[in-house]
């Protein structure tokens, strides 16, 4: 309920690659909800949480892109100054190793949605938990 699918999707260094990946999703209709790119000399790694990820990692699949499913867990946070390093702090406090994390604000003001990935997944809802911090279902991301 609260693990969002995310694809991550292995792309060659070159121009033109996100474009052409973006686009199959475009064309078939499939909406991007939130965005992250890594990218290293040879190759990056193209995050990507979308509207219907079963759909998107088939079509993508189909035309020969490299395509992984990672759960990732979604919370609200407020969109102040401030208001990341709050959950920041007590990630660390709580000794939560996070591999990685991006951030997007939607409709509701003053609040954005924070999308992080930790070696333990299960401890890391634990703690949000723990602290009440509004945990956003993969529902509701999907259907932003």
């Amino acid at each position: 309920m609260y693990k969002i699918t995310q694809l991550s999707i292995f792309l060659e260094n070159k121009r033109g690659n996100l474009y052409q990946v973006l686009n199959l999703l475009a064309e078939n209709d499939i909406n991007i909800r939130a965005l992250f790119l890594a990218d290293t000399t040879e190759f990056g790694i193209l995050r990507l949480v979308v509207q219907d990820p079963l759909k998107a990692k088939e079509i993508l699949e189909k035309n020969y892109y490299i395509v992984k499913n990672t759960p990732i867990i979604g919370a609200e946070l407020d969109d102040t100054p401030g208001g990341l390093s709050s959950i920041l702090k007590i990630l660390k406090d709580e000794e939560i190793d996070l591999e990685y994390l991006y951030a997007f604000t939607h409709e509701r003001s003053e609040k954005a949605i924070l999308l992080l990935q930790a070696k333990d997944l299960d401890e890391l809802l634990s703690i949000l938990n723990a602290y009440k911090i509004p945990l956003v279902p993969a529902e509701e991301v999907y259907n932003l």
